[in-house]
This record gives structure tokens, sequence and C-alpha cells, in this order.
């Protein structure tokens, strides 16, 4: 056989090529020169050209922060965040890798799925909780300004004095006008800037909020979860016993004992209030979660009723007692020595 002759494929290929490019080109460019209206800006004009002002549709409001800035979506995430959890736990980790965090996840949701099992199995109506129960890592600086914002901008009681326009036709004051009608009084806006700017760095979590932080958040106010959540992150912290091996041996696995070495609980937000470990501690150990805590107080107020009740009883009692037996006794030095001799014949 003949030997083959290589022949490089750039020499036949290229009239190839640049026939087939200015074929597509001119597809392209007959394509888009009915749609092209204005001609493009050149080099020049782009450089000395003004930089554009964003204006927002009628329906976006103004912001003091830009709202397309990913910490300006944090801070309204951080606000809902807080508004819709009344049960929060502030964890403190240290590097901790996305294999030990999954490992983690994972046992924490299977602890909190037995929980709801074990509500529906009692026959209590209660929602499902588990699959709301969120564990993330938040901005720090950004989550205390959310803090700040959520407990000090009350947006119903500022007066609007920034709008001297707004009058009350029928008191002639603007400090009865809510702030929705006077101004726009969202998470971003200046009005709520301003009102939380004086008070930084002074709420209760403002000194915890250092370094990474994690929060789990609890949409409702469950000590039954909270236990379980702590039977899961840090079981010895809250004096409480560890899982088993035979009965979860996925919590004695190396990812999770690696990370778990990690994490360090630093408080709890429950309703508004800051507490410690011990005090969350207390939290988590209510039997029966709410509805157990809603018949011990029920139970309360019965003991504290009937207790009042008998102690008013046994004052009117013993009062009767002794004015009978004071009655007795004048009755007996008013009878004569006659009657006397008669009784006791």
């Amino acid at each position: 056989m003949p030997p083959r002759i290589r022949v490089s494929s750039g020499r036949l290929a290229q009239p190839v090529r640049r026939q087939r490019l200015c074929q597509y080109e001119l597809a392209i460019a007959t394509r888009y020169a009915s749609t092209a209206t204005t001609p493009a800006a050149s080099i020049e004009q782009m450089k000395h050209s003004p930089v554009p002002i964003t204006h927002y549709p009628s329906v976006q409001p103004p912001s003091h922060r830009r709202p397309e800035y990913r910490r300006s979506q944090l801070l309204r995430q951080y606000t809902s965040m807080i508004r819709t959890s009344p049960l929060m736990v502030f964890i403190q980790h240290d590097n901790l890798q996305s294999v030990e965090w999954t490992a983690i996840r994972r046992e924490l949701n299977q602890a909190l799925r037995k929980v709801d099992e074990k509500i529906a199995e009692e026959g209590r109506e209660a929602p499902a909780l588990a699959p709301h129960i969120k564990v993330q890592i938040v901005q720090t600086r950004i989550f205390e300004v959310a803090l700040r914002i959520v407990e000090y901008f009350r947006p119903n009681t500022t007066q609007a004095a920034a709008t001297p326009d707004a009058v009350d036709p029928v008191t002639q004051t603007s400090a009865e006008i809510p702030l929705e009608e006077a101004l726009y009084a969202h998470d971003l806006s200046r009005a709520a800037h301003d009102a939380v700017l004086p008070l930084k760095g002074k709420h209760e979590l403002a000194p915890l909020l250092a370094g990474p932080i994690a929060v789990l958040t609890i949409p409702q106010v469950s000590p039954e979860h909270l236990k379980a959540a702590f039977t899961i992150l840090a079981p010895k912290v809250v004096g409480l016993p560890a899982p088993t091996r035979k009965a979860n041996p996925g919590w004695h696995e190396i990812p999770v004992q690696n990370g778990l070495q990690k994490l360090s609980l630093i408080a709890a937000r429950v309703d508004g209030q800051v507490l410690d470990v011990e005090q969350s501690k207390w939290v988590s150990s209510i039997e029966g979660g709410m509805d157990g805590l809603r018949s011990q107080l029920v139970m309360a107020l019965q003991s504290m009723g009937s207790s009042i009740t008998n102690t008013l009883e046994g004052a009117g009692k013993s009062l009767y007692f002794t004015l009978e037996n004071h009655k007795s006794v004048l009755e007996e030095e008013q009878k004569g020595p006659e009657e006397k001799k008669d009784e006791s014949a």
C-alpha cells in the first residue's frame, strides 16, 4: 500500500471556515438589523457619560440600602427569621467542614422527626415542626442590625417629623398618624436606619455575637423539640443523656463527633427574652411541652385558690368557735345559784 500523506487540516479548512463564518455573521446581521433602533455607544461615549441613576418602579419604595445588594437581602432575611422564630438557639462553631455539617443536620432532623411522631401518637393536635426547624450560619454584624430593627424600631408609634405636610385633619398633629401613611418605613428604609443607629451594640445579644455563629430556629416555643436538639448538639453541657449506640448509631459516627467537638452553646432567645445555658436547660426540662406547662399553671392556680379558700374558711370557723365559747361562758355567769343546782340535779 502506498504511504499515507498527512495533510494539515488548516490549509483545506480555512476557506470553508471563512465561508461558514461569513454566512453566520450575515445571518446574525440580517436577524438583528430590523430590531436595532439605536446605535451602539462608542468607547469614548461610555467613558465620559455620567453614571445612570437607578429609577425604581412605582411598586418599589425608596430604600436607604440598595435592595439588590446581598447585604440588604441578608438583612431582610434575618429580620423575617427573627420575627417568625420565637425560639432561637445560638451556637458558636469553629471551622466545621461541610461533611460534618451535613452529618449533624441529618442527626438533628431524625431526632426532631421522632418528637413529631411521639406527639402524634399521644393524640395531641400540634403541627409538625421538624421540616421548619433549621440550622444556618449567620453574618454577625448584619444579624445584630436585624436584632436592633426588630426590637427597637416601631414605625406605628414613631412620630412623622420628617414629613411636615402629613397632618391629621382631626387632631391637627402628626404624632397620631401611622408612619406607613406618612413615609416608607420598611426594614431597609432610612427611618429604620436612623432609629437603630444610636443603639448600636446595646442589645443583650450584641456581646455574644462575636466570631462564627450558627442559629437554630424553631417556629414555636416547644420544649420537647428544644430538648431533642440539645440531646444531639450538646448533651453533656445541658446534663442530658447522650444517645446510645444501639438506639442511634449514626450519632456516634466520626464526622458527627468531630463536628460536635467544634460546637459550643452560647445562649437562647425565647419570646424576646435572652436566656443563658442554665435557663435554656430549664425550658427544655418542661414535661409535656407547652401543654404540660399550661396544665401545671392551671393546677397551681387551682391549688392557690383552694388554699386561699381554706385559709379564709379556717379564720371564719375559728372566730365562730371563739364566739360560741364566749357566749356559753357569759350565759353561765348570768345564771343564778338555784338554776345551777337544778341543772346539776
